[in-house]
This record gives structure tokens, sequence and C-alpha cells, in this order.
């Protein structure tokens, strides 16, 4: 069984598209709900399915917090975090294998964490 992290996400529906902000301590689950379009809403309404950015936070309020700020932010901001994280704007979700794909920060050391 995989372990509860809790993380805010960003998807896109195309690089330098459409954006989605969410928070969850199951990226792996919610992923598959936004990909099969099982969460109506925004995202299933606008085809925002591509993971482009995640952080995985200590405690779910922490990623509360940081879901409230990251949505106040401008734009710009926004995609200026996505590209330090996945230049590429690739799908960090593997659809086939249903698996969170590591951003160039993952591949560097571990789990990537926003630095404070």
């Amino acid at each position: 069984m995989l372990d509860k992290v809790p993380c805010i996400y960003i998807l896109a529906s195309a690089p330098n598209g459409t954006l989605y902000i969410g928070v969850t301590s199951d990226l792996y689950g919610r992923m598959a709900e936004h990909v099969q379009k099982l969460r109506p809403g925004f995202a299933a309404k606008y085809n925002v399915t591509r993971l482009v950015y995640y952080e995985h936070c200590e405690t779910m309020a922490e990623a509360i917090a940081r879901e409230k700020q990251l949505k106040h932010w401008n734009r710009a901001w926004k995609l200026r975090l996505i590209e330090q994280m996945n230049p590429g704007w690739d799908d960090l979700f593997d659809r086939v294998r249903n698996e969170i794909l590591a951003g160039p920060f993952d591949a560097k050391g571990g789990l990537f964490r926003r630095s404070s």
C-alpha cells in the first residue's frame, strides 16, 4: 500500500494552457480520478489532466495553506514555478503504470520539496 503524503499539485490542459491547482494526501489516486474524469468540476470540464507540478508537504494543513497561496499568485509566477521543476511541461503522471514520474528536482535528491 502506498503511503499517504499531503501535497499540492498543478494540472495543465497543455503547455502554457489552462491551469488547475489542487491538494490531496493521495496524489496517485487523485490523478487516476482526474484522468478518468471521475471528479466533476473545472478540471474535467476543461480537460485539465496533465500533471505538470507537485510539492510534498509535512502536513495537510501546510498543503492547504500552500494551495491557497498559489491560487492567489498571478499567472506569471505560477508558470515560472512550473518551469523550474518541469521546463518541458511533461506530464508527470504515467497513465500506463499509474505512477508519478520524478520531476527534475526529484531525480537529483528524492522527493521534491520547495525551498523555504
